[in-house]
């Protein structure tokens, strides 16, 4: 068939009408940004000695034109004045009803009493820990009722899955952990007289620790350091070769076996829980009768208290009065072990938070914030009177919503 013999297909008007014409310009719509105002209350509970933002983290915030409100003395236990607050830009206010009425995002490192929950505004976004020992309904209630969003830090992940808040204490906590068992050993405090690293011809102290993440990696470092024995359980085996890769010598490791367990016990100076849960409550590995049945001036440091721990004679204990006996073992169960080096810790977290805080620039809101992160949303455990951890709806008989449903539906 010739070119001559082809048909031309004709098109619809409408495909070819505006063909060439010019178009009507479409304008890309900005969203006002919202710049956050940042609370930072005097810590009042658990002896706490640490303050979430440091004055240089502070001058990093105000800089890009947020603003940060501290309340006068916040930052006194970790040796940082009210004067180097202001000298970068911080505002500070006299009381902390102050702090709560005006802030719209409160940062604490320890969880609020609910008389500082009453003080919040509704729609509060509320950072600070989740110390599962000391919930209750009645908390979790007021959170719903004052329509906050509240997050636990030791639950916020970061792009790659970890936890930097968890991480970061757990370093502290690991080191903190052995250095506070070699003081409880020794008589000055009431322990057995027992040298944790041992001398010449004096067999070393034998150091067990449940658990094969940070606080284990950290506490076998300072244990080793000092000289002692270490033996550490795990059900994951994959972190526990990687905690031998890390300490870069071959341990005592087994999978938590009672028996072995039980073994190792009978004979151990000093036993660590560092178990952290992904969610909810740590399980508990250590029986009472396994308690029951270790040495007499033993000591037991209970890391995974945070989470309800994993020693099933643990109870809470605080920084003022940190220990308890039990069957004659040694009890150290404080949930805020770093707060025992408060400048140090508040330095740590003050280096995870402003990093977090910085990329919110751009956003609406701190909720459509959250909406992009999903590290973040891992951490909210009230949102706008809703419940949306599966753990204390199970635990408290409370109606939970999933965070993503609620987010999607409401943003």
């Amino acid at each position: 068939m010739s070119s001559k013999d082809k048909k031309k297909v004709s098109l619809p008007e409408e495909l070819t009408s505006g063909y060439g014409q010019t178009q009507t310009e479409m304008l890309a719509v900005q969203h006002k940004q919202e710049s956050l105002f940042i609370g930072i209350p005097k810590e009042i509970t658990l002896q706490e000695k640490r303050v979430a933002l440091v004055p240089s983290g502070v001058a990093n915030l105000t800089s890009r034109g947020h603003r940060v409100l501290v309340e006068t003395g916040a930052g006194i236990q970790s040796n940082f004045t009210d004067h180097s607050f202001s000298e970068q830009g911080g505002e500070i206010a006299y009381s902390a009803q102050e702090v709560y009425e005006k802030a719209k995002v409160i940062l604490k490192v320890a969880p609020p009493t609910l008389e500082e929950i009453e003080m919040m505004q509704p729609g509060t976004v509320l950072i600070s820990p989740l110390q599962l020992p000391t919930i209750s309904a009645d908390y979790l209630f007021r959170l719903k009722n004052k329509r906050i969003i509240a997050l636990a830090m030791e639950y916020m992940q970061d792009e790659e899955g970890s936890f930097p808040i968890v991480r970061i204490m757990s370093e502290m906590a690991g080191i903190s952990a052995v250095q506070t068992a070699a003081e409880l050993l020794s008589t000055t405090t009431g322990g057995p007289g027992v040298l944790l690293g041992g001398v010449s011809g004096v067999p070393s102290a034998k150091v067990v620790i449940l658990g094969g993440g940070v606080v284990a990696e950290f506490a076998t470092r300072a244990a080793l350091g000092m000289g002692a024995e270490v033996r550490i359980f795990d059900d994951n085996i994959h972190k526990l070769m990687r905690l031998q890769n890390s300490v870069g010598r071959q341990l005592y490791t087994s999978a938590m076996n009672p028996h072995y367990l039980r073994q190792e016990l009978l004979s151990a100076e000093v036993a660590i829980g560092a178990i952290h849960a992904e969610h909810g409550r740590t399980p508990v590995v250590v029986s009472e009768d396994m308690v029951r049945s270790m040495r007499p001036g033993s000591v037991i440091i209970d890391v995974s208290i945070d989470q309800g721990g994993c020693f099933a004679t643990s109870d809470l204990t605080t920084l003022e009065k940190p220990t308890f006996r039990k069957h004659d073992v040694i009890h150290y169960c404080v949930p805020n072990l770093a707060s025992r080096v408060g400048r140090t810790a508040s330095i740590a977290v003050n280096n995870i938070l402003v990093p977090l805080l910085m990329r919110a620039d751009g956003a609406r809101s701190f909720e459509h914030f959250i909406l992009r992160h999903a590290g973040l949303r891992h951490g909210v455990y009230t949102f706008r009177g809703c419940l949306t951890n599966p753990y204390l709806g199970k635990r408290f008989d409370m109606r939970c919503t999933d965070i993503d449903l609620l987010m999607t539906s409401g943003l």
